[in-house]
């Protein structure tokens, strides 16, 4: 009997629904082609939405999201509705409520894709950076008082205890080893973390601590290393390929995947998962909404075809995922570029094509 996998599907605002469509596209073909089936259950939450009702997840949606095995996710963000509502709103509350304490986001240089970086190809940028996803400043701990004068005090504090970073770097650390395993050029790099412990030094020494133990105790025939936060932005742009699995804290690692988009060749083709490992995940192009390019069918899709690559991997659907990711590669060497409205092919035509691949 075939394996069939809920999935609860949020296509949310501007281009969202176009590339959430091509991304289901490819999965109906995958299910196809490798026998299991998916069943989507869709949900409005978004902008017009919030616009209309001004609602933007009730927490019965929460409990409705555990029944499934996966979420797809298209993109949040409209221009009448004020910065941080649907992001606190409805991101960060499925994130933190679904405890999906991992990020994770591939930096991978696909063939014919540019990348701003000067002599540097597929084989110099192909590394993940595992996000701490549900700590740190990000919980909103802090304050305001005075606010509107002179006198005004604002504080938000970067908040860690050890569980939290234990169970995140040990996420790393196996798929570190289950990537050494995969390849021998990923086995001679190391992990490697990312922090600023000569500043921060208790949140810094605390994580630096718990990833020098755990690497010594559990997985002492992996190579470790660590980067300042701001050397390896400079490392991210000068040499990439010293990089294969790098795990940071929650703001660092929002800022330092943006970085890892750009390299990779933009946010067109930049994916992201929202992880737990033992509940439902969150898959999602990195890209914004692009409002001013929704309806005109130029969007480039490919970031939410491979978040749906991603999906199939995490659920154990691995020649599937494989089977997609080939089918990307051999469509994106007939494009002519990754950015809105230059693809040489319509959003429908890229889906329609990495579909007669897979």
């Amino acid at each position: 009997m075939s394996k069939t996998y809920k999935i609860a599907v949020i296509p949310g605002d501007g281009t969202g629904p176009e590339v959430v469509a091509e991304g289901r596209k490819v999965l109906n073909a995958a299910s196809a082609k490798f026998g299991f089936k998916l069943e989507f259950t869709e949900f409005d939450f978004g902008a017009a939405r919030y616009l209309k009702t001004g609602e933007t997840l009730p927490d019965s949606a929460i409990d409705e999201f555990r029944k499934f095995d996966s979420m797809f996710l298209g993109a949040i963000g409209h221009p009448d509705v004020k910065p941080g509502i649907l992001e606190a709103g409805i991101l960060l509350k499925i994130r933190f409520a679904l405890d999906q304490y991992i990020n994770l986001r591939p930096v991978r240089l696909y063939p014919n894709v540019e990348t701003p970086l000067k002599d540097k190809g597929p084989e110099h940028i192909d590394f993940i950076v595992i996000r701490e996803n549900t700590g740190g400043i990000y919980t909103g701990h802090g304050g305001a008082t005075r606010v509107g004068t002179t006198e005004e005090i604002a504080t938000q504090i970067m908040v860690y205890d050890r569980r939290t970073v234990d169970r995140c770097l040990k996420y790393a650390f196996e798929l570190k080893k289950k990537r050494n395993a995969q390849d021998p050029k990923y086995a001679a790099k190391p992990i490697t973390l990312i922090h600023k412990r000569n500043v921060l030094t208790h949140c810094g020494d605390l994580w630096y601590r718990a990833f020098e133990e755990m690497g010594a105790k559990h997985y002492p025939e992996l190579k470790r290393d660590y980067n300042h936060i701001d050397a390896a932005n400079m490392w991210f742009v000068k040499n990439p390929e010293w990089f294969d699995v790098a795990v940071t804290e929650n703001l660092f690692g929002d800022i330092i995947t943006d970085l890892g988009a750009m390299i990779q060749g933009g946010l067109g083709v930049a994916s992201g998962g929202n992880i737990n490992p033992e509940g439902v995940s969150m898959f999602e192009p990195m890209g914004g909404s692009a409002p001013k390019y929704a309806g005109q069918k130029v969007i480039n899709p490919m970031a939410a075809i491979g978040a749906a690559m991603m999906m199939l991997d995490t659920l154990g659907e691995t020649k599937p995922a494989q089977a997609i990711d080939a089918a990307m590669i051999a469509v994106m060497k007939k494009m002519k570029s990754q950015a809105a409205g230059k693809m040489g092919y319509s959003t429908t035509e890229i889906g329609d094509m990495v579909a007669g691949l897979v």
